[in-house]
């Protein structure tokens, strides 16, 4: 066996025992070409190490699997790694911060504009329905050319649609702005597309906590805009609320250049991007796959749950007489615990089943539901109640897009988990307009909590039988017995 590989046969890949992943970086000799025109068998060199050719097409990506204590460290060109997470979580906290902010706005707006409930809920369930829709179509663009791109373009529809929101004097406007505008921004400049930049420049030991901490930079967007919204609204007119907003959220133009998925070598990428599948061969897999199917079931009933209560939740406790205040305290408290979980669950599943811990969270949900609606309504059970549902509320975050980026490898994660994501913003649009259409019709949102109850039921039965575990093609080869 030469340095290269046998009989020209050049091998590509290097899996390590940690699960590293880096590329085969020995020096090409003339006299040796670089790649075989069919793939042979593995075979193992007198050094204990199996070696497997390139060539053959996307199943034949080339592997090498060699057993060593360490790894080599990763050479990245451009933005360190670091500072890219750092970015991209500033990213998520802004946009994300945003957005559930909005819900805020109901009550003052419709006490000043005489709007029905469903008026203003229409415009926020078609926008986390375009968010959905939109977020397969710019994660594959951010796959294809770089998410930095992507998310320049998000922030600056995204500004321009709160400035237009602050005009938004009829139900039409508010429509256009708040729900096309802002929902395609949401697709564009949100945290899906920060994940799948950040998920393909690191190995899958790291990959599931740095996804937790985006994760909870997007929920410390609760923490940290909140209280900003409720002081805008308390100081100035919800149309200049909006204005400020559209200013707060031009800062992402500026670091979304610094979240690029472009700038690898390749140390951090799988065989699945050296397999190059084509876009209709990516989803043809994924749609065979039942687990996918099954995550995708998963993740409408957290989009049902989370859009209900955080749009619908502030108006409820200030219907009941509790104040719209303790609305913006209860988004807060939401965002502080799913701060600490999406951080502990980011660590978590790097070490555990994902499947397991996604079915406790939905099990979790459906628990502090119940108790909520059982229980009499007071500051203290909406403070308990808010506390409950903030560990669990985006912590099916880094657990679900882990498991994505495991079945599948990286090449199209961001896409994948835009399909994923779809489902999510299907199942948000539906909390949405049910919340309003009880309210309106019954006075009382018991129909969609109860609803909210079976849902989570279903849920963590649907993660128990999700496989996770990586498609054939991107398993290492199998060590040689000694």
């Amino acid at each position: 066996m030469t340095a290269n590989g046998r009989d020209g046969r050049q091998p590509v890949r290097v899996h390590h025992a940690n699960g590293d992943v880096t590329p085969y970086e020995a020096p090409h000799s003339a006299a040796e070409p670089k790649a075989a025109s069919a793939p042979p068998p593995a075979e193992a060199d007198g050094g204990g190490r199996t070696f497997e050719t390139a060539g053959g097409g996307p199943a034949a990506a080339a592997v090498v699997a060699v057993a060593a204590s360490a790894a080599p460290a990763f050479v990245r060109r451009g933005v360190p790694v670091g500072f890219m997470v750092f970015c991209g979580a500033i990213v998520a906290l802004v946009s994300m911060g945003i957005r559930n902010t909005l819900p805020l706005w109901q009550s003052p707006m419709l006490e000043d504009l005489g709007w029905t409930s469903l008026q203003f809920s229409i415009a926020l369930a078609t926008q986390n329905l375009l968010w959905g829709v939109f977020s397969p179509v710019f994660g594959g663009l951010a796959d294809r050319y770089g998410s930095e791109k992507v998310l320049v373009a998000g922030a600056i529809l995204q500004a321009g649609g709160l400035w237009l929101m602050s005009k938004a004097t009829d139900p039409a406007l508010f429509f256009v702005s708040a729900g096309v505008l802002i929902g395609v921004a949401q697709s564009a400049a949100g945290m899906g597309i920060v994940l799948g930049a950040v998920g393909r420049m690191l190995p899958e030991r790291q990959r599931t906590m740095a996804f937790g901490l985006i994760t909870s930079a997007s929920s410390a967007g609760m923490i940290v805009l909140s209280p900003i919204g409720r002081a805008l609204l308390e100081m100035t007119s919800w149309s200049e609320a909006f204005v400020w907003l559209a200013v707060f959220s031009l800062p992402v133009v500026v670091l979304a250049f610094f979240v690029r998925s472009n700038q690898s070598d390749g140390a951090g990428q799988s065989t699945a991007q050296i397999a190059q599948l084509t876009i209709r061969e990516a989803l043809g897999e994924a749609a065979r796959h039942r687990g996918y199917v099954l995550l995708v079931i998963g993740f409408f009933v957290c989009g049902f749950h989370v859009t209900f209560i955080g749009v619908h939740f502030p108006k409820y406790l200030n219907d009941i007489g509790l104040g719209w205040q303790l609305g913006a305290t209860s988004l807060m408290i939401i965002g502080i615990f799913n701060v600490a979980s999406c951080l502990g669950v980011g660590v978590l599943v790097a070490a555990v089943s994902k499947r397991k811990v996604l079915s406790l969270i939905y099990i979790g949900r459906s628990v502090a539901i119940l108790g909520f609606i059982m229980a009499p309504v007071s500051e203290w059970s909406v403070y308990i109640f808010s506390a409950a549902m903030g560990v669990l509320w985006l912590s099916t975050v880094p657990p679900t897009q882990g498991i994505v980026a495991q079945v599948f490898g990286t090449q199209y994660m961001t896409m994948l988990f835009g399909f994923v994501f779809l489902s999510h913003q299907i199942g948000s649009f539906l909390g949405v307009t049910l919340g309003a259409q009880a309210y309106d019709m019954f006075g009382d949102y018991r129909p969609v909590w109860l609803m909210s109850i079976a849902l989570g039921i279903l849920a963590a039965i649907c993660h128990i039988f999700i496989d996770e575990k990586p498609l054939a093609r991107l398993r290492p080869a199998a060590q040689p017995a000694e």
